[in-house]
C-alpha cells in the first residue's frame, strides 16, 4: 500500500462514492489495513488524539492576578506605609491585595481545560477490521484508512465515511445541535451539503443509538470535525468582561488623579517655603487618603455574594466577573433544544377519521387531554385506533429516573406512548392484550416500521411511504372509506408548516402463513397522523417576555430545521423580525453583511460550529454584550468567545462546561432570566459601594491639600486615614453588598456597554459629599484648636466627622434614586449590624488608652459629638433633597 498524504484529509468525503474513498485512502474495505501499514500511517498522522493547548503555568496565572491598575495603587500604598515604618498597616494593605489575588486565582475558570475535555472524549475503545480480523482497540490507535464497525451504544471514534449500514442511527446533538437521532445512508451526496445533513458520514464524539454500520476512517485527532472545533476554541479570544474593563479604566483615572494631587501638594508646599521632607510626607498622606483600599475587596465580596445568590436560583458561576457581566447583557443567544424547549417530544395534534384533535400538556408526564373543537373526548373509532397503533408499533419504554420520567428509546416513539396515556389508554395493558408476533424493523430505505399483533399489522412511518401502500382510510366511527389522499397530504403539509414532525399510521392484514415482510405490506388502511414537536417550556415563554421588558434581545441559534425553529420561536414570542437565517445563507454572507443581518434576525437554523462563533463575533462587533448558551461540543468555541458563556449542567458536554463561565443546573432559560436579575442587582450594589466610598477618599485628600495650601497642621495623619478607610469599608461599605435587588431592575433597559461605571449625576453627588466632609472635618478641626483643645483631640474630632459622615451617607446610598424608606428602612439587617459595630469601634478608637497611644487619638466631649452628628445629618438631608429634586426633574 502507498501512504496517503495529509492533503487527502481535506477532501469532501461525503461527496465521493465509497469505493473511490477507499482508493484515495489506499484502504481495503474487506480486510482493512495490515499491521505494517498501520505503523507507517501512525508515524505520519500520529495518534488519534487531540493536541492539548499549552496553557500558562500556575505561577504565572497567579502573578497575572496582580496585573491591574488598582492593585498597583494598593501595592504602592503598602510600600509607602512600609516606608513610613507603619508595618502593621503595610501588612494589612498587602494582605488585602493577596486575598484578592488568591480568590481570583481560585475562581477563574481555565477555558483551556476545554481542549483536555475534548481529548478525553476521544479516549474510548472501538472494533477495527485489520488483516481481515475484527479486534477491539483503543480509539487512539486508529489511523486514516482503518475500517471501523459500529454498534448501538458506541461512541464514534473518528470521522468515518460509511459504506455499509443496517438501520444505523446516530445522536449528533453534541456536534450539530440536531435534536433527534439521524438515520445514516451510504450513497454519496452533493458537495455543498451542510454538516448536519451529511447522512453518509459518522463523526467523532457522536453516539450510535441503534443499528449497525461500517465505515472507513477519513480523519483522526486534530483533523476531525471535533478537532476543528478544538482549534476554534483555542483561537477564540479570552475577552475581558465589561466590569473588568471599566474597573481598569476607572483605576487608571484614579491613579493619575492621585499622583497629580500628590505632586501638586508637594510643589505648592515647597513653593510656600515648607520643608521638602514634610511636604513629601504630606503628599504621602494625601495619596494614602485618596487610595480606595477597600474597593478590590468590596468588588470581590460583592461578586461572591452574587455567586451565592445565583446558585440558589440554579445558576453556578465559574468566573467571578461573569456575575456582573450577565447583568449587563444586551443579547442572549440561546440554544433551542432543552433550554427554550422541554427536550421531550410531545404530540400536539392528531388527524384521524377526517377530524383534527388537539392534545394538551407537554413533556413525558401524562398530564393533558385530547379534545375536539375545545371539548375533551374519550377516544373511539379512528382516534382510538390511531392511539393503539402508536403504542403497539413502538419499541420505546417510559421509565422513571431520579423522579423524572424519561424515554428509553426513540423520543418520537415516547411521544406516541404519552399521547395514548392522555387518551386514557395504558400501554402495558395494550402490549399484554395484543402480544407482538412478528415485526419489520425500521429501515431508512423504506422509512417505516411494522409489527404484527394477532391478525392485525400496524405500521408507522413517513407519510409518502405509507400512502403508497394504502387504498382505504377510516371514518370517525372506524368504518373503512375510499382513501382521500389529497386531503390527507394537505393536512400533513399544514401540520409540518407549524413545525410538527408528522408520523403516519396504518393497519393491514397479514398474508396467511407468510412471515411479515416488506413485500406483504400492501393494501393497507390509513388510520391517521400524529404531529409532534419539542414544545417550549412555559417558564421560558415568561422569561423571554421578561427579557424583552428589560431591553434584552433574545436570539435562537439551533442546529434544527428552519421550519421547526420558526414554529418554536413564534410560540416563545420570538417570531418578529427577519425570517430565519440558515447556516447555508450565513456561509454566503461576508462579515459586514452578517453584522447587518444579525441586527433584525432572531432565529438562526441549521447553524454549524464556526458559524455560531461568527454570529457571536458579529454581535460583539455591533457593540453588544453577548450571553451565549449551549450544551454540545459544537457550542464550545462560541461559549468561550461570548462575553459570558452559559453551559447546560444536565445535558451539557464536559467540553461546553469547561468553555463556559456559568452553568445552569436545570438547563432552563428561565434560570438565565433570574441570573440576569441577580447580575443587575450585583452591579447596582457595586455602584452603591463606589458612590459611597469615593467621597471619603476625595474628602481626605482635599483635607490634606487644604491644610498644605493654608499652611496649617494636617487635620488627620496617614495612620488615621488608614483606620478610617479600612474599618468603614469592612463594617459599613461591604454591607451594601447585601442590599436586596431593586423592584424595577428588570424594567430598565440594559446599561450601554460604553457607559462609565458612574454617571455624571453620581460624580456630582460624590463631589458634593466630598465637599461637605471637607468642610465639616476641616472646620471642626480648626474650631477645636481655636477653643483650646489639644491637637490629638482636634484630629480625633476630624476622624469622627469622616466616620459619622460616611455612616449617615451609607443610608443615602441604599438607593441611587429613592429614599431608604422606599427600599425598606430595615430590609438589610447586615447594614444595621455593621452600623452598630462601627459605632462601638469608633468609641473604642476615641476612648481606649491603647488606641490613643497607637493612633494619637484622645477622648472628646458630648458637645463635640453633637457637632459631629450634626455634620452627618446635614450630609444625609442634603443628599435626600438632591435625589428628590432629580426625581421631580
Amino acid at each position: 500500500m502507498t501512504e496517503p498524504t495529509i492533503s487527502l484529509l481535506e477532501r469532501h468525503w461525503h461527496h465521493l462514492p465509497a469505493n473511490e474513498v477507499a482508493e484515495l485512502l489506499d484502504s481495503d474495505l474487506v480486510h482493512g489495513l495490515n499491521a505494517d501499514e498501520v505503523l507507517r500511517r501512525r508515524d505520519t498522522f500520529g495518534a488519534n488524539l487531540l493536541t492539548p493547548k499549552k496553557g500558562k503555568p500556575a505561577w504565572l496565572r497567579f502573578l497575572f492576578q496582580f496585573h491591574q491598575p488598582l492593585i498597583y495603587i494598593l501595592i504602592a500604598s503598602s510600600a509607602i506605609t512600609a516606608f513610613l515604618q507603619e508595618w502593621v498597616d503595610s501588612g494589612v494593605i498587602f494582605g488585602v491585595v493577596l486575598v484578592n489575588a488568591v480568590i481570583g486565582y481560585i475562581q477563574e475558570a481555565k477555558a483551556e481545560d476545554a481542549i483536555a475535555a475534548l481529548a478525553r472524549m476521544a479516549a474510548s475503545a472501538t472494533i477495527v477490521l485489520r488483516d481481515g480480523i475484527k479486534q477491539p482497540l483503543p480509539a487512539a490507535e486508529l489511523v486514516p484508512g482503518d475500517v471501523v464497525l459500529l454498534a448501538p451504544g458506541d461512541k464514534v471514534p473518528a470521522d468515518l465515511r460509511l459504506f455499509r449500514t443496517r438501520e444505523l442511527m446516530t445522536d449528533e446533538a453534541s456536534l450539530t445541535g440536531e435534536s433527534l437521532p439521524v438515520a445514516k445512508l451510504t450513497v454519496h451526496l452533493e458537495k455543498d451539503v451542510v454538516l448536519a445533513e451529511r447522512a453518509n458520514m459518522a463523526y467523532a464524539s457522536t453516539l450510535v443509538t441503534s443499528g449497525q454500520g461500517t465505515g472507513v476512517v477519513v480523519a483522526t485527532g486534530d483533523t476531525t470535525e471535533t478537532g476543528r472545533i478544538s482549534r476554534l476554541i483555542a483561537h477564540a479570544t479570552d475577552l475581558s468582561t465589561p466590569l473588568t474593563r471599566k474597573i481598569e479604566h476607572f483605576s487608571a483615572i484614579m491613579l493619575y488623579v492621585i499622583l497629580g494631587l500628590a505632586v501638586f501638594t508637594f510643589v505648592v508646599g515647597t513653593w510656600r517655603g515648607e520643608a521638602p521632607v514634610e511636604m513629601f510626607m504630606a503628599a504621602v498622606a494625601l495619596a494614602v487618603g485618596a487610595i480606595p483600599e477597600g474597593l478590590p475587596a468590596a468588588i470581590t465580596i460583592t461578586l461572591a455574594i452574587g455567586v451565592s445568590r445565583m446558585a440558589r436560583r440554579r445558576a453556578i458561576i465559574r468566573k467571578l466577573p461573569a456575575v456582573e457581566t450577565l447583568g449587563g447583557a444586551t443579547v442572549i443567544c440561546s440554544d433551542k433544544t432543552g433550554t427554550l424547549t422541554e427536550n421531550q417530544m410531545t404530540v400536539q395534534e392528531i388527524y384521524a377519521g377526517g377530524e383534527t384533535f388537539r392534545v394538551s400538556g407537554g413533556g413525558y408526564a401524562a398530564q393533558g387531554e385530547i379534545s375536539l373543537d375545545g371539548k375533551v373526548v374519550a377516544p373511539q373509532g379512528a382516534l382510538r385506533e390511531c392511539l393503539v397503533a402508536g403504542v403497539l408499533c413502538n419499541d420505546a419504554v417510559l421509565v422513571e429516573r431520579e423522579g423524572r420520567r424519561e424515554v428509553a428509546g426513540d423520543p418520537t416513539e415516547g411521544a406516541l406512548l404519552v399521547a395514548a396515556e392522555k387518551g386514557g389508554l395504558v400501554p402495558s395493558e395494550l402490549h399484554a392484550a395484543y402480544a407482538r408476533r412478528d415485526e419489520v424493523p425500521f429501515d431508512s430505505r423504506y422509512q417505516y416500521m411494522a409489527t404484527l399483533h394477532g391478525d392485525v399489522v400496524y405500521i408507522k412511518g413517513a407519510l409518502e411511504k405509507i400512502l403508497d401502500r394504502t387504498s382505504a382510510m377510516l371514518d370517525p366511527e372506524g368504518r373503512e372509506l375510499v382513501l382521500d389522499r389529497a386531503a390527507i397530504e394537505a393536512h400533513a403539509h399544514a401540520m409540518a408548516s407549524h413545525g410538527l414532525r408528522v408520523l403516519a399510521l396504518a393497519r393491514g392484514a397479514p398474508e396467511e402463513g407468510e412471515a411479515l415482510d416488506h413485500r406483504h405490506l400492501g393494501n393497507l388502511v390509513f388510520i391517521g397522523l400524529q404531529g409532534m414537536i419539542d414544545p417550549p417550556r412555559a417558564e421560558a415563554v415568561a422569561a423571554v417576555k421578561a427579557c424583552h421588558a428589560a431591553g434584552i434581545a433574545v436570539k435562537m441559534i439551533t442546529g434544527d430545521h428552519a421550519i421547526t425553529a420558526a414554529a418554536i420561536a413564534a410560540q416563545l414570542g420570538l417570531g418578529e423580525g427577519a425570517p430565519p437565517l440558515t447556516g447555508r445563507q450565513i456561509a454566503a454572507l461576508s462579515d459586514a453583511e452578517l453584522r447587518k443581518a444579525v441586527r433584525n434576525t432572531t432565529v438562526f437554523a441549521r447553524v454549524e460550529p464556526e458559524q455560531k462563533l461568527r454570529l457571536v463575533e458579529a454581535l460583539q462587533a455591533e457593540g453588544e454584550i453577548v450571553a451565549m448558551t449551549g450544551d454540545g461540543v459544537n457550542d464550545a468555541p462560541a461559549l468561550k468567545q461570548a462575553d459570558i458563556g452559559i453551559a447546560m449542567g444536565i445535558t451539557g458536554t464536559e467540553v461546553a462546561k469547561e468553555a463556559a463561565a456559568m452553568l445552569l443546573t436545570d438547563d432552563n432559560f428561565a434560570s438565565i432570566e433570574a441570573a440576569v436579575e441577580e447580575g443587575r442587582g450585583v452591579f447596582d450594589n457595586l455602584v452603591k459601594f463606589i458612590t459611597w466610598t469615593l467621597p471619603t477618599n476625595f474628602g481626605e485628600g482635599f483635607v490634606i491639600l487644604a491644610a498644605v495650601v493654608l499652611g496649617v497642621t494636617l487635620p488627620i495623619t496617614p495612620l488615621q486615614i488608614l483606620w478610617i478607610n479600612m474599618t468603614t469599608a469592612v463594617l459599613l461599605g461591604l454591607m451594601l453588598a447585601f442590599e436586596p435587588i431593586d423592584q424595577d431592575v428588570m424594567r430598565r433597559p440594559p446599561r450601554h456597554p460604553a457607559a462609565p461605571i458612574l454617571t455624571t449625576a453620581l460624580m456630582l453627588r460624590i463631589l458634593l459629599v466630598s465637599a461637605m466632609l471637607l468642610g465639616g472635618a476641616f472646620g471642626l478641626f480648626l474650631w477645636e484648636l481655636e477653643t483650646g483643645e489639644s491637637l490629638e483631640q482636634a484630629r480625633t474630632v476630624a476622624v469622627n466627622v469622616f466616620v459619622m459622615g460616611e455612616l449617615f451617607y451609607l443610608f443615602n446610598c441604599r438607593s441611587m434614586t429613592h429614599s431608604p424608606f422606599h427600599v425598606g428602612f430595615f430590609s438589610n439587617a447586615w447594614l444595621w449590624s455593621g452600623v452598630g459595630l462601627m459605632i462601638l469601634l469608633q468609641l473604642f478608637f476615641t476612648y481606649a488608652p491603647v488606641m490613643n497611644r497607637l493612633f494619637a487619638s484622645a477622648p472628646i466631649g458630648l458637645d463635640d459629638w453633637a457637632r459631629i452628628v450634626a455634620v452627618g445629618l446635614v450630609i444625609y438631608f442634603v443628599i435626600e433633597a438632591e435625589k428628590a429634586w432629580r426625581r421631580r426633574g
